[in-house]
């Protein structure tokens, strides 16, 4: 009994190790627990709704983008895994693959993405995760910003459109204009064939332009700063070689100095030596002779 109730703590932990490598970093994990949590969101709003076509439209339409996030995540986390089965029988990749096929009843099974989430604030901690998300600032600010334009993308176009459904002006009056006008305005590009004519919906277009903006400078940084990382670390290896190379030809001059003043050294001894010799010699010959 003994024996085998060390072997099973072992056990135990021979498999912690695969369980922990099948998770990403964590900033990723939170966004698609985010974006999982909307879908599911989405799922609720499609059933209360069901006899609007607007909201319907505008749903459907972020169900697609995020069957395409997901489908992603699922082949991202298949090919990367350490274990392809393990992850797909044991650590819920089924639910995954399933869950990005379009189909509104299988979206529920979203929820085995929350599992994953839960398990990792669970086991890492709040605050650890808290502390990994401000260390990986440009990832964290990437993956944020993407979720606030998700996040403005849906409901910023259904804001802006009832919005603007009570002006007889408006020309943003379907669920195709308003996710066109907030796609064009979050993008920076602008074309101004849809426009706001509503102080409501003014307010709201401040808020996508100042978020689009927002994502479109920390993507340009993040690129920006996956180029240009590499290049540094070559710049500063090839710096400090050259750092390190006089550094290195100073000792060795220093100790061929160094060999030079104790050879001298080493030479007049034995002069010195020499000459006492010579005198000891010349006293005895002339001891002698008297």
């Amino acid at each position: 009994m003994g024996a085998a109730d060390e072997r099973i703590p072992m056990a135990r932990r021979l498999v912690r190790p695969r369980q922990r490598d099948e998770l990403k970093n964590i900033p990723y994990e939170v966004f698609i627990g985010l974006l999982s949590v909307l879908s599911i969101v989405n799922i609720v709003l499609w059933w209360v709704f069901y006899n609007d076509p607007q909201i319907q439209t505008v749903l459907t339409t972020m169900t697609a983008l995020f069957t395409v996030v997901f489908l992603v995540d699922f082949l991202y986390r298949f090919f990367t895994a350490p274990a392809r089965a393990h992850y797909f029988w044991r650590d819920f990749g089924w639910a995954d693959l399933l869950s990005a096929v379009p189909a509104t009843q299988l979206n529920i099974l979203r929820v085995f993405r929350l599992r994953r989430v839960v398990h990792l604030f669970h086991r890492t901690g709040a605050r650890h995760i808290l502390l990994t998300v401000v260390r990986d600032r440009a990832n964290s600010a990437l993956l944020l910003l993407l979720l606030a334009g998700v996040l403005v993308m849906q409901f910023g176009s259904l804001v802006v459109l009832y919005a603007e459904a009570a002006d007889p002006t408006a020309n943003i009056t379907t669920a195709s204009d308003a996710l066109w006008y907030t796609l064009v305005t979050i993008s920076t590009v602008g074309y101004g064939d849809q426009y706001p004519v509503t102080a409501a919906g003014r307010i709201v277009g401040t808020l996508i332009i100042i978020v689009g903006v927002g994502i479109f400078g920390t993507f340009t940084g993040f690129l920006a700063n996956f180029f240009l990382t590499p290049r540094q670390r070559a710049h500063a290896a090839a710096a400090e070689a050259e750092t390190t190379e006089p550094a290195a030809v100073g000792t060795e001059t220093d100790r061929a100095a160094q060999l030079q003043a104790l050879l001298a050294q080493t030479e007049a001894s034995a002069a010195e030596l020499r000459r006492l010799l010579e005198e000891e010699r010349g006293g005895s010959g002339s001891a002698g002779s008297e």
